[in-house]
């Protein structure tokens, strides 16, 4: 059994906007292709052992500046792949916003079946055993760079935390991001850290009118609007 490092992979112009799933052809944009420049070199001294991907070109080209600098081949392996969305696949935010199941996805993800793909219990039994798989194949004291998408790492570490998978949305999976999984021989697993970002910057949440002028109210250039600065 392995360390295992799930990364999610980088930014791409689906990101946010449309639901990418199993689409061909969702590359990295140039801040993602950039991101898994610095990720590469951030752990690049590590003493990394393998590098498996999901198929999907966005995780593909993610691991591949890793596995570029080790000097070790980038292994394909469907069960780390994205959840299968099917019918959903390629649509907007607005677009699922507005369909009857979108309450089910935020509210009770454990109950939905998205038409034509899969569940999100048969994505987590999909992914875990995955991890289970390739963790076998190292030595414990392995470590090993597993490149994913954000539901699927969020539904590895709610299963191995032992939260309801109703919940699993509760935890964030950043582009780029690294989740340190360890599954030994003996004893229970062990989650070392969620979401860590390796020095990348995250992006800065987007100017309104009112956090301007909060932020001047700070900075002594305006009187607030109640006496004693409360608002």
């Amino acid at each position: 059994m392995a360390n295992l490092l799930l990364i999610r992979h980088a930014e791409n112009d689906y990101l946010g906007k449309r639901l990418a799933g199993h689409l061909p052809g969702v590359h990295l944009n140039p801040a993602g292709i950039q991101h898994a420049r610095q990720l590469a070199e951030a752990l690049q001294n590590l003493p990394v052992k393998a590098i498996y991907s999901s198929p999907l070109e966005r995780t593909q080209e993610t691991a591949q500046p890793l596995a570029d600098l080790l000097h070790l081949p980038v292994t394909p392996c469907d069960g780390l792949a994205e959840i299968h969305f099917g019918a959903w696949q390629g649509k907007t935010l607005k677009q699922m916003a507005r369909m009857k199941l979108w309450k089910t996805v935020q509210e009770a993800p454990s109950q939905m079946v998205f038409p034509g793909g899969e569940s999100f219990p048969q994505a987590q039994e999909r992914i875990v055993a995955a991890l289970a798989a390739i963790s076998a194949g190292h030595a414990e004291e392995d470590l090993v760079a597993c490149f994913s998408h954000s539901d699927a790492i969020k539904l590895v570490v709610a299963y191995y935390l032992g939260m309801p998978l109703d919940n699993f949305q509760r935890t964030s999976v950043d582009p780029c991001s690294i989740t340190a999984l360890s599954l030994p021989k003996e004893g229970p697993p062990h989650i070392g850290f969620i979401n860590q970002r390796m020095g990348l910057e995250f992006k800065k949440p987007p100017e309104t009118k009112r956090r301007k002028k909060r932020d001047k109210e700070k900075a002594g250039e305006t009187p607030s609007e109640k006496p004693g600065g409360e608002r």
